[in-house]
C-alpha cells in the first residue's frame, strides 16, 4: 500500500510564552523570555526559584469548577492546547468518521500534581479523605482519554512517554498510524506539569538546572559557556495530523506537511547522551531517510539545546556528524532559551514554532548566546536576534532522559509533494 502524505491543519500551544499559539509565536521570535520567579508554590527554601510558569490560565473558568477539580494540571493544559488545535483545525468529529479521528498524547510525569495533594490528604486527613478520582487523574493516560472524550475521538487513542523525547514521539507516531491507515486524523501532541517543588530538588541535587536567581531571564542560554543548566517550564502543545486526502476532502487549510520521522535510542545512561551523540546521528539520518531527502535540503534545525554542559556539546557533535562542513550553513536555534525546558512537552511546542517558521519564512533566535562555548559549540546559532529566511524543510531534534531520540521534519506543502 502507498504511503499515505501527513499534513498539519491545526496548531494549539500554552506555555510560558502565552497562552495561544500566536503568542507562543511572538514570544520566541522575538527572543521575549517567559522565565520568571516561581509563584504557584513555595520557593523559600529550595536553592533554585526560577522557572517557567504558564500564567494567566483559569482552569475553572475554561472548563467549570465541577470539570476542573476532576483533572490533573497535565490534563487542563493538554485539553486547552487540544481545544485550541481542533477548532484551529476546523475538524468535525461525527458518527460519519469518529472511528477514524484519534489521539496521541504524551506526558513525561503524568498527573504529579494530584499525586502530591493526595499523599498531603491521607497525611493530614486519613485514608478516608482521599478523593477516588486520584488514579485516574494521575494517570499518564488521563489527557489522551479526556481529549478523546471531549471530541468523540474513537480511533486510537493513547499516551507516550519518553522524557523529554515525548512530543516529538508522539507527532510522530501519530503520523505513522495516518501513514498506514490506521487512523485518517489525529490530534498529537504533549503535556506537562512538573514544575513542581520535588522536582525542582531532584533536578537541583542532580545539578541539571541553572540557579541564575539573580537573572531568570538570561538562566537559559543554550551553547553559551556560561550556561549552568536548564529551566523547569510546563505547558502544553498540540498538532491536528490528517491525511492529506482526507484533509482535502474536507476542504482543510494545510498549514505544511510533516514528511519526516526518526527514533534511535542510546542504550547508555539514564541522564546522559553519548558524547558523540552516535544515537542522535542516526536518529537524524533516520528522519531524513522517511522523509526521502539529503543533508542539502535543511533549511533550518530547532535543537533540543537544553543549555545543560552535557547535551549542547554532545548535540553539536552529533550535527556535525551528520552533516559534516553543511553544518556550518545551516542555521540553528532554541528555542528553550525563550520557555526553559517544558520537559515531555518541549518537542510538540517546537514542532508547532517549526510551523509557523515555515509559515513566517523567519527564524527564532537563541537568546542569551553572548560567548559561545568554543571551539566545541561553533555553529550558526542564530544568536540574540531573529532573522528573515524562506524556509521549505526544517528538523526539530528532541532528546529525553533514558536515552531517547526523536527527530521530525516538516516542509511547505505542494499539492504534488515536491519538497
Amino acid at each position: 500500500m502507498e504511503r499515505r502524505r501527513v499534513v498539519v491543519t491545526g496548531l494549539g500551544a500554552i506555555s510560558p510564552l502565552g497562552n495561544d499559539v500566536e503568542a507562543n509565536w511572538h514570544g520566541a521570535a522575538n527572543g521575549i523570555s517567559g522565565i520568571d520567579y516561581i509563584t504557584r508554590f513555595d520557593v523559600s527554601d529550595l536553592p533554585v526559584k526560577i522557572g517557567g510558569e504558564v500564567r494567566g490560565f483559569d482552569p475553572l473558568e475554561a472548563f467549570g469548577a465541577r470539570e476542573a477539580r476532576r483533572m490533573d494540571r497535565i490534563t487542563h493544559l493538554g485539553l486547552e492546547a487540544a481545544r485550541q488545535a481542533v477548532e484551529d483545525s476546523g475538524l468535525k468529529v461525527d458518527e460519519s468518521n469518529q472511528y477514524a479521528v484519534g489521539a496521541i498524547i504524551g506526558c513525561g510525569m503524568g498527573g504529579v500534581n494530584t499525586i502530591f495533594d493526595g499523599m498531603d490528604t491521607i497525611r493530614e486527613k486519613g485514608p478516608t479523605r482521599v478523593s477516588p478520582l486520584v488514579v485516574p487523574m494521575m494517570l499518564p493516560d488521563a489527557p489522551s482519554g479526556k481529549i478523546s472524550m471531549e471530541y468523540g475521538l474513537r480511533g486510537p487513542s493513547m499516551s507516550l512517554a519518553t522524557a523529554c523525547a515525548t512530543g516529538n514521539n508522539s507527532i510522530g507516531e501519530a503520523a505513522e498510524m495516518i501513514r498506514r491507515g490506521a487512523a485518517d486524523a489525529m490530534v498529537a501532541g504533549s503535556t506537562e506539569a512538573g514544575l513542581v517543588r520535588l522536582a525542582m530538588a531532584s533536578f537541583n541535587n542532580m545539578q541539571a538546572i541553572s540557579r541564575r536567581n539573580d537573572d531568570p531571564k538570561g538562566a537559559s542560554r543554550p551553547f553559551d559557556k556560561d550556561r549552568d543548566g536548564f529551566v523547569v517550564a510546563e505547558g502544553a502543545a498540540m498538532l491536528v495530523l490528517e491525511a492529506l486526502e482526507f484533509a482535502k476532502a474536507r476542504g482543510a487549510r494545510i498549514y505544511c506537511e510533516l514528511i519526516g520521522y526518526g527514533c534511535t535510542s542510546d542504550a547508555f545512561h539514564v541522564t546522559a547522551p553519548l558524547e558523540n551523540g552516535e544515537g542522535a546521528q542516526e536518529c537524524m539520518r533516520k528522519a531524513m531517510r522517511d522523509a526521502g531527502i539529503g543533508i542539502e535540503d535543511i533549511d533550518y534545525l530547532n535543537a533540543h539545546g537544553t543549555s545543560t554542559q552535557l547535551n549542547d556539546i554532545s548535540e553539536t557533535r552529533a550535527i556535525k556528524g551528520v552533516f559534516g562542513e553543511r553544518a556550518y550553513e545551516i542555521p540553528i536555534s532554541s528555542t528553550k532559551s525563550v520557555t526553559g525546558h517544558m520537559m515531555g512537552a518541549a518537542g510538540s511546542l517546537e514542532a508547532v514554532l517549526c510551523v509557523k517558521a515555515i509559515l513566517e519564512g523567519f527564524i527564532p533566535p537563541t537568546v542569551n548566546l553572548e560567548n559561545p562555548e568554543l571551539p566545541e559549540c561553533d555553529l550558526d546559532y542564530v544568536p540574540n536576534i531573529g532573522r528573515k529566511a524562506d524556509l521549505t524543510t526544517v528538523m526539530s531534534n528532541s532528546f529525553g532522559f533514558g536515552g531517547h531520540n526523536a527527530v521530525l521534519i516538516f516542509t511547505k506543502y505542494q499539492e504534488d509533494g515536491a519538497g
